[in-house]
């Protein structure tokens, strides 16, 4: 794990969805614990559905006092991001990707994106969001990768800090409880379960 200097990134500015309002990334995990999932695109399939399996672990998160943010490099397909419904935690974007360079989240050229959107990885996700319905798009910047960063209440110390390596790359959802230290009952890959008036993920 990468030496990560949370009081530098911590004063990196985000905008919120919600407001609009500038916060900056240290206020997310000051009263709290906070799992930060960095997404590569609002409009890519592949993140939607990695957005829509973390969020299984929002009801355990909750109960445990964890915040779930989901965070964007920008704003290209925030709202349809947001209108599908894919994340259940808050949304933030750092237009100016500073987050994304100060935790190594790497950058892909034109080049070496084609082969890594190709792979093994990528096809098989791809596959697991077809099956549940989730579709996507190729707007926005298409060379941002992403990851996922763990931090204890008040910034004490970074639990767990996950760079992709290959845009198919994410984090188990038990990695993600066993960082927090907390029991999940989430089910990776579930299918919705439905009775006649209500479905959840």
């Amino acid at each position: 794990m990468a030496n990560i200097d949370l009081a530098k990134v911590g004063k990196n500015l985000l905008k919120s969805a919600d407001t609009g309002e500038s916060v900056e990334l240290q206020s997310l995990w000051q009263e709290k614990p906070a799992v930060l999932f960095f997404l590569r695109r609002f409009g890519c399939q592949v993140c939607r559905w990695m957005a829509s399996e973390i969020s299984k672990l929002e009801p355990d998160l909750r109960a445990n006092g964890v915040a779930l943010v989901g965070i964007g490099p920008e704003e290209t397909g925030l709202e349809e991001f947001r209108e599908g419904g894919f994340f259940k935690g808050s949304l933030y974007v750092d237009k100016k990707k500073k987050s994304y360079k100060d935790l190594g989240f790497k950058r892909y050229t034109a080049l070496s994106v084609v082969p890594a959107a190709l792979g093994k990885k990528v096809r098989d996700i791809i596959s697991k969001a077809n099956a549940e319905g989730i579709q996507g798009n190729f707007t926005g910047d298409l060379l941002q990768s992403g990851g996922t960063l763990i931090v204890a209440k008040g910034g004490e110390k970074v639990l767990l800090h996950f760079v992709q390596d290959s845009p198919g790359d994410h984090l188990p959802l038990e990695d993600i409880a066993k960082a927090l230290g907390v029991s999940a009952n989430a089910q990776a890959g579930q299918r919705p379960v439905c009775n006649d008036d209500v479905c959840t993920l």
